[in-house]
């Protein structure tokens, strides 16, 4: 076994995230990843300022930060226009430490492969685990190269990774939570328009600016598993909500049909036993995928690649056994609890039976009135998070 040397299996945030942390500390990483390159692929995400410390302790926090776009006020909205709660970012910000920063996954993408090393990262390589090793063995990868060994095999490769069914093959793997979603990132509408999340019955829309001046909009209701539109998606937005309030009718308009992304939300409600065996640890989805409705996935991934990097310390006092166990101890309560919240929140905002939604909607209002405070107190515990190291600014 080469020392010092981590495999990353997977090139999305997680992934990315641990080989630059990992790098850091002294390894050298090769990222292995399925995809022919590495195109642009999903739209926008929101990183918390959890994940924002996160990405502090890699040096790349004030990068993201630089691109916040939302100033100004926002909040929850009915489908008819009518203002059930109205958030504030400079509440947002000094509550939990800092901004909501919405940007593209390409440009996060770029701007962690820009912290690597050339040639890090290998694409058209798909990996499979051979052996997981211990602290007497290394772990052993299947690449179309032959096979590799690792000191340490970060697996980021997803909801569905084939990594933990290898290292758990009882447990029963991702659910399908009864909910689809689409996404599009189009230019901005000539009419300006408040940020904002709109809940329907069984329907759920969000409008939020770019820093480039695009538009990053988000929809999810409740379907059947694999079901796709007759004609294409974009007519299957309008059918569902091109009657909604401004922004969204605009925001349609402007959709090519051919870049409406569309996935079912798959979960993984059961947590695992563990999030390592032998020397191999997972991040991201592929350990605790979750719904989108706390906005969490992404920075959980960051937030994973971390911690991880801090457990296992400097390259020459890994001791995976040890470190691995930690990782877990930190990380499994933290993200299970987010996941199960997640889902209770998903199910709150996919209620379609016309009472429960007024309701919904009645409550979500009343508590909205007793200020932002109350708004975002959800978020405790979340968003106020802050890594196991110190960061390279002061926060």
């Amino acid at each position: 076994m080469e020392q010092h040397h981590a495999v990353v299996v997977g090139a999305g945030i997680g992934g990315l995230t641990a080989a630059v942390a990992l790098h850091r500390s002294g390894r050298r990483v090769t990222v292995l990843e399925r995809a022919a390159d590495l195109a642009p692929v999903g739209a926008g995400i929101a990183l918390a300022p959890n994940a924002q410390r996160a990405l502090d302790v890699i040096g790349l926090g004030d990068r993201v930060r630089d691109l916040a776009a939302w100033q100004g006020d926002g909040g929850m909205r009915t489908p008819g226009g009518r203002w059930l709660a109205r958030t504030d970012a400079g509440a947002a910000a000094a509550r939990f430490g800092g901004p909501l920063v919405l940007l593209h996954r390409a440009t996060l993408v770029e701007i962690l492969t820009s912290a690597l090393p050339e040639g890090t990262v290998r694409t058209g390589a798909a990996a499979t685990l051979v052996d997981p090793g211990d602290d007497h063995r290394p772990a052993r990868l299947g690449t179309p190269d032959g096979e590799i060994e690792a000191e340490l095999v970060v697996a980021a490769d997803g909801v569905r990774s084939a990594t933990r069914h290898a290292l758990f093959p009882g447990h029963p793997g991702p659910r399908y939570s009864g909910c689809t979603t689409w996404r599009v990132v189009v230019p901005a509408p000539e009419r300006p328009f408040a940020p904002h999340e709109t809940w329907g019955a069984g329907r759920l829309w969000g409008t939020q600016p770019l820093k480039d001046g695009r538009i990053y909009a988000y929809a999810m209701a409740t379907a059947p598993a694999g079901g796709r539109a007759p004609d294409d998606e974009k007519a299957e937005l309008l059918r569902r909500f091109g009657d909604w309030h401004h922004p969204v009718p605009e925001i349609l308009a402007a959709v090519d049909p051919g870049q409406v992304l569309r996935h079912d939300v798959h979960h993984l409600p059961d947590p695992l036993p563990a999030f390592h065996r032998g020397r191999v640890a997972l991040v991201g989805d592929a350990a605790h995928a979750m719904m989108p409705s706390l906005g969490q996935g992404g920075n959980q991934a960051i937030e994973d690649a971390v911690v991880l990097a801090h457990h296992a310390g400097s390259a020459p006092d890994f001791v995976p056994g040890r470190a691995l166990a930690a990782y877990t101890a930190d990380r499994l309560p933290r993200t299970t609890a987010i996941v199960r919240k997640a889902a209770r929140t998903g199910a709150l905002t996919m209620l379609s039976a016309r009472p429960a939604v007024a309701l919904r909607a009645t409550l979500v209002g009343a508590v909205s009135r007793l200020g932002p405070g109350f708004v975002l107190r959800g978020f405790d515990g979340i968003a106020d998070w802050r890594p196991p190291v110190a960061p390279n600014r002061s926060a």
